[in-house]
């Protein structure tokens, strides 16, 4: 008998078998076994599922496939993430396109309470280096996870930046943690592995491939608080990154540059067209998302947390509050994906427990 996680991964390598397509058929059929346990004419009813696919999900192969990766996984001590499982980062859940699975090595809590990602310019320059080095030594007491793509230039300068500070760092893979892309990196990964991790949402073995690279950007957008573009150029993968987190509703800042380097055009643009805010000194990350205390130092959320017991969505939605301390019930329904009739309900309780407060306008805010 094979694990449910075996089903989970067997799915994710079903080709023409995408995220979006594999939370139809677990919707349709109950779950990751059932899909394969289906007959034919039962997953032709799934929507967007042709007779190719079907007969590809029933393919022997793909289970054979899925035996190879639980094998690399084990050897590699690399830890797998479906998407409908607890341990799956919850800021990554209420996305559509979040990735079905992913594959995760080191020691770093995905669901930290404090999350910035930092990227730039492969072409770095001393002045972008230096202000990446000061805005993680700034942000230090405050331990925040920082996430980033573990690419030249400003990338890589986060992730040795963090570790000169003894801050936990996540590098967002476009290929399988066994493949450490650029090779001359792999020191630095290596050294990841204690305090944060690799994180990607392919099996290994997967090389890095250009399609590849602007999948693993939402990856860093949807599990960041704030995405900060140090560089960039007028286009590239920093601005497609701070695109996916304006569409996920994540704070994005953008560090100012020269007029006329090049590798300022594209943080000068986000700036003029209201898609960043300017970055002029760490407070300003502080304030936006009320880091107003070391993390040593517990928040109401926290204390109150240790106090009462919270349901798993009720912890859900207090999560939300440790970004700030209000909220607008549409958001907190669309953030949670907790329909808004019941998510009514939850937040009742939470009331009575004396944690929230409602507020005029669906407003609800911390207390």
């Amino acid at each position: 008998m094979h694990s449910e996680l075996f089903y989970q991964s067997a799915l994710t390598s079903v080709p023409g078998v995408g995220d979006v397509l594999i939370r139809q058929l677990i919707s349709y059929c109950g779950s990751a076994s059932d899909v394969f346990r289906s007959s034919l004419s039962k997953l032709l009813k799934t929507p967007g599922v042709g007779e190719v696919t079907a007969r590809a999900i029933l393919n022997p192969d793909v289970l054979l496939e899925a035996e190879k990766t639980q094998r690399q996984c084990e050897k590699l001590g690399v830890r797998q993430f479906f998407y409908t499982e607890k341990n799956y980062p919850a800021r990554l859940k209420s996305f559509y396109d979040s990735p079905a699975m992913l594959y995760f090595q080191g020691g770093a809590d995905l669901n930290a309470v404090r999350t910035i990602g930092i990227v730039g310019t492969r072409q770095a320059t001393d002045y972008g280096r230096r202000i990446t080095e000061e805005i993680i030594q700034a942000l230090q007491p405050y331990h925040p996870l920082i996430i980033s793509g573990l690419a030249y230039g400003i990338d890589i300068a986060a992730h040795r930046a963090s570790l000169a500070n003894s801050l936990p760092t996540i590098g967002v893979m476009a290929s399988g943690v066994d493949i450490v892309y650029p090779y001359v990196h792999k020191k630095t990964a290596q050294e990841m592995l204690l305090l944060g991790g690799l994180l990607t949402e392919n099996r290994p073995g997967i090389k890095p491939d250009a399609r590849l690279f602007p999948a693993r950007n939402r990856i860093i957008a949807g599990l960041s608080d704030v995405i900060v573009v140090v560089e960039a150029a007028a286009k590239g993968g920093a601005l497609i990154t701070a695109e996916y987190a304006n569409n996920y509703h994540r704070e994005v800042f953008a560090v100012p540059g020269h007029l006329n380097q090049t590798f300022s055009q594209g943080c000068n643009k986000l700036i003029r067209d209201n898609k960043a805010q300017i970055y002029t000194k760490p407070e300003d990350l502080i304030e936006s998302l009320n880091w107003d205390q070391p993390l040593g130092e517990p928040t109401l959320v926290d204390k109150t947390a240790r106090a009462l017991e919270f349901t798993e969505e009720e912890s859900q939605i207090l999560a939300l509050f440790r970004q700030q301390p209000e909220w607008h019930v549409d958001e907190i329904s669309w953030r949670t994906q907790i329909h808004v009739g019941k998510l009514a309900s939850l937040l009742l309780n939470l009331e009575f427990k004396g944690v929230v407060r409602t507020l005029p306008g669906k407003k609800i805010q911390l207390n």
